[in-house]
């Protein structure tokens, strides 16, 4: 896979097929292969005439990882993602992001307005306001020594997560504890490109999508029925809306 030095993180990335471009960024403890190859999103987009760029968020698959909190957050992950579309020469891509990275999505689109033509927020509704809870219980799970020692169910649903994709489970924990710049209501309000919010019906993680797209003036909402947080990233009718609205949305 290619990368690219951003200062002192190397960000590795994975850039096929032809057309105009869509920047896929990834949610905590995933990666690029696990997030968007696998569920099948990275062929369903080329072969819809797409070039398909996605990337290894610092701390996660083949990128940096780094111990300190201080080194994460997803204004600085946003960054990131700004270089990896001037590295490679783009003028503007469509953007679409999953969970952590529908907030990092969020702050690419507010620092970097001129370089998002479009943006997708999978994954993440009003949560992206409130916040979606206490990172301690996760954060300690990715540092506890045995699995069946860890006594909080979300915990351990991340920690065995972590084991399945082979991460480094200091790199995660440290970036669950980095400070969490909140997003306002005001400020997702100057998103003005066309949005898109989608999240599954049974997701109790991501928060209202409706109460996150009236905030924006171009935003609509594509509920992925029955689906949690954990599955709602691979299924049909999660990329058929995609589609449809990237086709739709000149």
């Amino acid at each position: 896979m290619p990368s690219f030095q951003a200062g002192a993180v190397n960000i590795s990335y994975l850039d096929e097929g032809e057309g105009d471009p869509i920047l896929l960024i990834h949610g905590f403890a995933s990666n690029k292969q696990v997030n968007w190859v696998y569920p099948g999103w990275v062929d369903t987009l080329v072969k819809d005439g797409r070039r398909v760029i996605a990337v290894d968020n610092r701390g996660h698959g083949d990128s940096t990882k780094f111990h300190d909190p201080d080194a994460y957050g997803a204004p600085m992950m946003a960054e990131d993602a700004f270089q990896l579309i001037e590295h490679l020469g783009l003028t503007n891509v469509d953007v679409m992001g999953y969970s952590m990275g529908a907030r990092i999505s969020a702050f690419l689109a507010m620092n970097h307005p001129e370089r998002v033509r479009r943006v997708i927020f999978g994954g993440l509704g009003y949560g992206m306001i409130t916040g979606i809870g206490d990172p301690e219980p996760i954060a300690s799970a990715l540092e506890t020594d045995r699995i069946q020692d860890i006594p909080d169910r979300t915990g351990r649903a991340f920690r065995a997560f972590a084991e399945q994709t082979g991460s480094d489970r200091l790199a995660l924990a440290a970036c669950m504890r980095s400070s969490r710049q909140k997003i306002s209501e005001e400020e997702v309000a100057r998103i003005s490109v066309p949005a898109l919010v989608a999240v599954g019906t049974k997701d109790d993680i991501a928060g209202s999508p409706q109460k996150l797209a009236d905030l924006m003036p171009d935003a609509e909402v594509l509920d992925i029925p029955n689906r949690d947080h954990m599955v709602a990233v691979g299924d049909k009718v999660f990329k058929q809306g995609v589609l449809e609205f990237l086709n739709r949305t000149i």
